[in-house]
C-alpha cells in the first residue's frame, strides 16, 4: 500500500517553467533566479543550467566549509577559490569505484588557498574541504522520492 506523505513544511526550493523550453524559474527563500540551458543543448542561456547548479552548491558549501574551519582555528586563510568540472566517464577507468561498467558522473574539484598558511595547515584545509555537507550527501546514498501534488 502506498501512502501519500504530506510534507510539514514548506519546500525548500519552488521551481517553475513552461514546457515550451529549458528556462526555470528557481525561488529559494527569499533568492529568485533563472536556470536554462545553454544555446548548444536549446536553451536560451538565461541562467545557469542544473550541472552548473549542482557544482555551484558543492563549490560554495566546500569554500564556506574550509572557511568556517580556518577561522575556528586562527588560520590565517585570506581566501578559497574552488574550481570544478564536470563530466562522464567510463566505470571501467575509475580505479577507487565500485561501479565498473557503464559510466559514471566525475567530478573534479580544484582548491586554491591563499594567505599565511604553512603547508600542515593546506593539508588539513583540503582534507576538510571534503567535509562539507554537501559532499557527504554527494557521496552518500541518497534516496529522491518524486511523487505527483
Amino acid at each position: 500500500m502506498n501512502e501519500t506523505i504530506q510534507p510539514s513544511s514548506p519546500p525548500d526550493v519552488i521551481v517553475h517553467g513552461s514546457a515550451a523550453g529549458f528556462a526555470q524559474d528557481v525561488e529559494t527563500g527569499a533568492h529568485k533566479f533563472r536556470a536554462d540551458e545553454p544555446k548548444s543543448y536549446g536553451g536560451n542561456d538565461l541562467g545557469p543550467g542544473p550541472y552548473d547548479l549542482l557544482l555551484a552548491a558543492l563549490g560554495s558549501c566546500t569554500s564556506m566549509t574550509v572557511g568556517w574551519y580556518a577561522r575556528s582555528k586562527k588560520i590565517l586563510l585570506e581566501d578559497v577559490q574552488v574550481r570544478l568540472w564536470h563530466s562522464k566517464i567510463h566505470a571501467i577507468d575509475c580505479a577507487e569505484c565500485e561501479t565498473k561498467t557503464g559510466k559514471i558522473d566525475r567530478i573534479e574539484l580544484e582548491l586554491t588557498f591563499t594567505g599565511n598558511i604553512t603547508d600542515e595547515q593546506r593539508a588539513k584545509l583540503l582534507q576538510i574541504a571534503g567535509q562539507c555537507p554537501v559532499h557527504k550527501t554527494l557521496k552518500s546514498e541518497i534516496d529522491i522520492q518524486t511523487k505527483l501534488a
